[in-house]
């Protein structure tokens, strides 16, 4: 198999202070988390920002600050959301993709999430891409349903995306497809030949993804963002700890844990 790529998210949008003391929020705690990810074998930071008020923020010149901090410290690959939180506009979601990062998140459609809705309309689908190549940005496509994965085909086959397509299965989110062995060997079956998939599961869903997608030669995304507790009713310490835990089993399996430049020739990131 592939060695395993192990992306962190370590803050999301979502997720508060009161929930867990240990989540970073600030630029310098961010970058200090990101360090200790990729010393546990992390080779993608999915990179969220937040304010001055630990709220979510798209800001530009935050997210730039929080990776000159990153890239003082590691040479871990940059993954910026362009997600955002919901409810924020698509100009707001894009502005951090001006950065040219190595990588940003392309969401593939409209998703009910928990109590709101996640709206990625066709039109703004095909701006996000367009503008990940304007900048010279590798999109991780973000499947949150069956569906969106035709969707993603569909804008292969009109030149929006790159040669080589690296999809995310997020599983587990409120009206969103469940977190189960079944969807996620029917969504691995769906992908073209050469297709890369990681996955992203919340929850308590989030380490028996993790391990099938281990098993099943796909990657694997865990952290803070769609995780706080290392096991039921103990909250995890960092996400470090859940990068080391993922490392672990990997090495168990019979895994290979891939490095940055392995990462980087995987995903077809060097031009």
């Amino acid at each position: 198999m592939e060695p395993l790529i192990i992306t962190a998210a370590l803050t999301g949008a979502e997720v508060t202070r009161e929930q867990t003391p240990h989540l970073p929020l600030t630029p310098e705690e961010i970058a200090d988390a990101a360090y200790a990810c990729w010393r546990a074998g992390a080779s993608i930071l999915h990179l969220h920002a937040r304010d001055e008020q630990g709220r979510p923020t798209q800001d530009r010149s935050v997210y730039q600050r929080i990776i000159e901090l990153i890239k003082e410290r590691c040479d871990i690959i940059v993954q910026v959301s362009t997600g955002g939180a919901v409810g924020m506009t698509a100009e707001e979601r894009l502005q951090p993709v001006t950065l040219s990062p190595e990588m940003a998140t392309l969401s593939l459609g409209t998703v009910n999430f928990g109590d709101g809705v996640f709206l990625n309309t066709p039109q703004d689908i095909e701006a996000f891409a367009k503008a990940m190549i304007q900048h010279g940005v590798r999109p991780e496509l973000e499947i949150f349903e069956v569906g969106m994965i035709t969707t993603a085909l569909r804008l292969a086959k009109q030149g929006l995306l790159p040669h080589h397509l690296h999809f995310d299965f997020v599983m587990g989110i409120p009206g969103a497809i469940d977190a189960s062995a079944e969807n996620l060997l029917l969504m691995k079956n769906q992908l073209p030949k050469g297709a890369t998939w990681s996955v992203a599961a919340v929850g308590r869903h989030q380490l028996p993804m993790n391990t099938m997608a281990i098993v099943l030669g796909g990657h694997v995304r865990t952290g803070f963002e769609d995780n706080i507790y290392y096991r039921k009713g103990e909250l995890a310490t960092s996400n470090a700890q859940l990068v080391e835990r993922i490392a672990r089993l990997a090495n168990e399996l019979g895994r290979d844990v891939s490095t940055v430049d392995k990462t980087r020739k995987l995903l077809e990131l060097t031009f």
